[in-house]
């Protein structure tokens, strides 16, 4: 797994900005609307979105459309639930070491 999804959800504006397309498909525009930074701000986080293969970007003349990468993102859950059932495995250990020694007592 590449710490580059994880990097590129890292920053609130990025995150809302994978939000947004969960949506679907926009224009750049309509999914940086209403956000208080300058363009070149958003053409940063934009590139790391696309660098990272989270949002991909079609141009069709003036138009720019972004989409999410589904299977970019799937993968990212795939990690994290891998490491959630084996964060849950060794709490079930502990919880029963501890239930043992309040036994013994």
């Amino acid at each position: 797994m590449a710490n580059d999804v994880f990097s590129a959800l890292a920053h609130p504006l990025r995150r809302e900005i994978v939000e947004r397309l969960s949506q679907g498909p926009a224009t750049v525009g309509e999914v940086t609307r209403d956000f208080a930074v300058s363009k070149p701000t958003i053409s940063r986080h934009l590139r790391m979105l696309e660098e990272a293969g989270v949002v991909s970007r079609v141009i069709v003349g003036r138009s720019h459309r972004l989409g999410l990468r589904s299977e970019t993102l799937a993968d990212a859950e795939e990690w994290i639930e891998r490491q959630r059932t084996r964060w849950e495995r060794l709490f079930d250990v502990v919880g029963d070491y501890l239930e043992q020694q309040k036994e013994r007592r």
